[in-house]
């Protein structure tokens, strides 16, 4: 199914994990890899191509998946003459494209590039948001930075609790940033029984000098470091 200009209607998928990772897969038998993409068939919508494709290439099924954005219009991109069957050439000028944003609700193990009998992908791995465009098919690249760049804006927030632990900082440090201020709520819960305000029984009084507090060694690193 072609348009009056020769561009055949497809969708393109970019799947995010939690980490806000993309899905990369490896074209099987090549060296070149890519998003998941398909063609439209006729008396369907580009939603229902890109679920169908999605289940066709990677395995996955609506309930895995949240939509969380697409283009806006086409994206379209030329194929040489050299990658065109023959009885085509003349009429058939290349793609255009609407892509998809999703993230993936499910787990890794839903994936499943032997889904149907003529796979896409033979290897696959959770890359970077902005991926390297050298190993993409040369006339696909510009419409790979089209949507990357028009989705980018709607990526999700990630998650930065726990941002002390995960880079590593000592305990000194951490508690200096999550100390509570006077007049606040507490940066973290306390245990029952327990209050941010000193102790009666041992707080120096007017008439007696403070005694110097002992220092308690710094606490080493908790070893743990922003996931990669």
């Amino acid at each position: 199914m072609l348009d009056r200009d020769g561009f055949r209607p497809n969708v393109g998928i970019v799947l995010l994990n939690q980490k806000n990772q993309v899905f990369w897969g490896k074209r099987i038998r090549t060296h070149s890899w890519q998003f998941p993409q398909g063609g439209i068939d006729r008396g369907e919508t580009p939603e229902q191509a890109m679920y169908r494709e999605l289940h066709e290439e990677v395995g996955l099924l609506p309930e895995h998946v949240r939509i969380v954005a697409r283009t806006r219009d086409w994206l379209r991109y030329e194929v040489p003459d050299r990658f065109i069957r023959r009885d085509a050439r003349g009429h058939y000028k290349g793609q255009k494209q609407i892509w998809y944003l999703l993230q993936l609700v499910g787990h890794d193990w839903d994936l499943n590039l032997r889904a149907t009998d003529h796979p896409e992908f033979d290897a696959w791995r959770w890359h970077d948001y902005w991926v390297p465009l050298d190993v993409v098919v040369e006339f696909k690249r510009g419409v790979y930075e089209m949507a990357l760049t028009e989705l980018a804006r709607f990526l999700p927030r990630l998650d930065t609790r726990n941002r002390f632990l995960r880079s590593g900082m000592r305990g000194r440090e951490a508690e200096r940033h999550t100390a509570p201020i006077a007049g606040s709520e507490p940066a973290f819960e306390l245990p029952p029984g327990a209050t941010f305000d000193p102790d009666p029984n041992t707080a120096p009084t007017a008439n007696a000098p403070a005694s110097s507090p002992s220092v308690p060694p710094s606490p080493t690193p908790d070893g743990l470091h922003a996931p990669r």
